[in-house]
């Protein structure tokens, strides 16, 4: 591929990435291949295959970075090994840009008319467990940091590669211990993304787990009881009743769209002829970019202590599972989207890069708590179901992974390009 436009610089990594096409495929399929179901979540192969395959690629300070024990079992994992590579350039005074990406998917499930660990090739596209979510760009950031390789001496600067396995279960013990660890130190972050779209932003989620606790009687004689689980009803339907209200609260950042909440676990009672003394559910709730956590989680805890009014005699305890921050919006007119937004319009023929939030949340948070600029970019299509993600046939396009892996490394060549 030969674009008028591009500097002779920029054609040198364009003919490198045409050049080892048939490398990068085998290296994404030599990823596919390795079973990293995230649960059960023992993710020590892949990391291990990753770790040798860093070092036979030449890159620089390559280590593998066993977890502690307690904190992968934390997180409801087996093992967890972090693998992070280097390479700099000529002066070493530029940026630090981190290239992330993680290697845990979900199992396969059921549904699949090609091998789920296979790489099969059919029509252009390459079928397999974390094909599009995001092994693809392991294989995609590699080959972009050695695509500037044979310019080294024109740049400053470092890449820093950061492969973890703990995506699936939060990224506490993956990119956010390897920045509380000091093993990576990014002045800006590039995360998994897809090929048509560069993500800016994306939501936040808090997860609660509400117990109410009332008293058991025979069901012979419920007077003398405190059903739960007629509370449980009074207190979800408040639940929805509040969350109609979120169709009046839109984020001002494309693609995020509104708040929500969805009841994804309830269990409670004893046996069909007691009145039931507990009950719980565990709740989703999704924060937009501009949503203070505390604040949903205050109103939430609000909505139930209201409903409960009307239940004498049962309790509620509400707890905390999880909170992922939002993060965003990184500003359109920064170096980090700048770039992206030249070199995309440049390999895609001079249409404008879309920057959007997203309504999902990823390890990319863990970047920007830290102040860290970070994007969302990858191999991928436009929407998770075009690609089968976390479905039945997974499957990245050869032509988005071989088009991304230009586009990033165009974008680092920009970020790390020397000014005179």
């Amino acid at each position: 591929m030969t674009t008028k436009t591009l500097s002779p610089e920029k054609q040198q990594i364009i003919d490198f990435i045409d050049e080892q096409q048939e490398n990068l495929i085998g290296f994404l399929k030599g990823l596919v291949a390795i079973p990293s179901d995230n649960p059960p979540g023992d993710c020590q192969k892949i990391a291990e295959h990753i770790f040798q395959s860093l070092k036979d690629f030449q890159f620089e300070n390559v280590s593998i970075n066993e977890v502690e024990e307690e904190k992968v079992k934390a997180v409801g994992m087996i093992k967890a090994s972090n693998v992070v590579g280097f390479q700099t350039f000529g002066n070493t005074k530029g940026p630090e840009i981190t290239l992330n990406s993680h290697g845990d998917v979900v199992p396969p499930g059921l549904g699949w008319t090609q091998d789920p660990y296979g790489g099969n090739i059919v029509d252009g596209k390459l079928y397999g467990r974390g094909a599009a979510v995001s092994k693809s760009d392991i294989a995609s950031f590699t080959f972009a940091a050695l695509a500037l390789r044979q310019l080294k001496e024109t740049l400053n600067g470092k890449i820093s590669l950061a492969f973890t396995f703990d995506e699936e279960t939060g990224g506490d013990i993956g990119p956010k211990w390897l920045l509380e660890k000091g093993l990576i130190n990014p002045d800006m972050a590039i995360c998994p993304g897809f090929t048509y779209s560069l993500v800016n932003a994306h939501n936040g989620c808090l997860h609660l787990e509400v117990k109410l606790k009332g008293k058991s009687a025979h069901a012979a004689e419920p007077q003398y009881g405190h059903d739960a689980l007629e509370a449980m009803t009074g207190v979800l339907s408040a639940l929805y009743e509040y969350r109609k209200g979120f169709t009046k609260i839109k984020s001002n950042i494309p693609n995020v769209g509104s708040p929500n909440l969805v009841v994804g676990l309830i269990s409670g009672g004893i046996n069909t002829n007691v009145v039931p003394d507990t009950a719980s559910i565990r709740l989703d709730r999704r924060l937009i970019p501009e949503e203070n956590p505390q604040a949903a989680e205050a109103e939430i805890r609000n909505v139930i202590a209201e409903a409960l009014e009307n239940y004498p005699g049962v309790e509620a305890e509400v707890n905390q599972i999880l909170l992922a921050r939002s993060f965003g919006p990184v500003p359109v007119n920064s170096p980090l989207v700048q770039s992206f937004a030249a070199n995309w319009s440049e390999i895609m023929d001079g249409e404008e890069l879309p920057i959007v939030g997203s309504p999902l949340y990823t390890d990319a948070r863990h970047f920007y708590e830290a102040d860290i600029p970070v994007v969302l970019f990858g191999a991928g299509p436009r929407t998770l179901l075009e690609a089968n993600g976390h479905r039945a046939d997974e499957h990245v396009k050869i032509d988005d992974l071989i088009k991304a892996t230009k586009i990033v490394a165009l974008s680092l060549y920009d970020l790390l390009k020397e000014q005179n």
